[in-house]
């Protein structure tokens, strides 16, 4: 298998396993509302069609950098590895997890597994998976794509903050003080 074919293996698996599991999860009890959430998903819809147009074999004055095998391999790993993390999130999550900005009944600051390394390990382990793509695509469009994936990211998971600290208060302020937001490790 070449690792273009692998790279497309891990990203289809991953959207699919994503929206077949979007329906274990509670019923909303409040949401921020779609307006609130448009910015981030016109980010994030540009940055997808960017981030995956087709580099296999391209090598015009758009492509930056051309991996070698054991690269790219290693940037499989490294998307392998982002979605296993975001999957270990979801699933510590559980019935909580949401795909728009929600509260549910009980909702409740979980800061344990992926959640006491950083607030938002979802997004953490998409953007490693989208960051390994961008390297092993080296082209422009996939620069593009991974920063505006990564703007949208940001701009999501400070929506999610803001909301959750009106849903949660002073628990959610202190999970936070707690836990950096994306990176591991680095300061709160």
């Amino acid at each position: 298998m070449h690792p273009a074919a692998a790279i497309a293996a891990l990203w289809q698996i991953w959207v699919v396993s994503w929206l077949a599991a979007a329906f274990w999860s509670d019923p909303v009890e409040k949401r921020a509302g779609l307006q609130a959430e448009l910015r981030y998903r016109a980010l994030w819809m540009v940055g997808v069609i960017l981030l995956f147009v087709p580099a296999h074999g391209y090598v015009g004055r758009l492509r930056l950098w051309m991996p070698n095998l054991t690269e790219a391999w290693i940037c499989v790993a490294l998307i392998a590895i982002g979605l296993i993390f975001s999957w270990w999130a979801r699933l510590h999550l559980g019935r909580l997890w949401s795909g728009n900005i929600t509260a549910k009944a009980d909702h409740h600051v979980v800061d344990t597994g992926p959640y006491g390394l950083v607030r938002h390990p979802i997004y953490t382990g998409l953007l490693l998976a989208v960051f390994a793509t961008m390297a092993a695509k080296g082209t422009v469009w996939g620069i593009a794509g991974a920063a505006l994936l990564t703007i949208g990211a940001v701009v999501k998971a400070r929506l999610e903050e803001q909301f959750l600290r009106g849903e949660l208060g002073s628990a959610y302020d202190d999970y936070a003080t707690r836990v950096p937001m994306l990176v591991p490790f680095a300061p709160a």
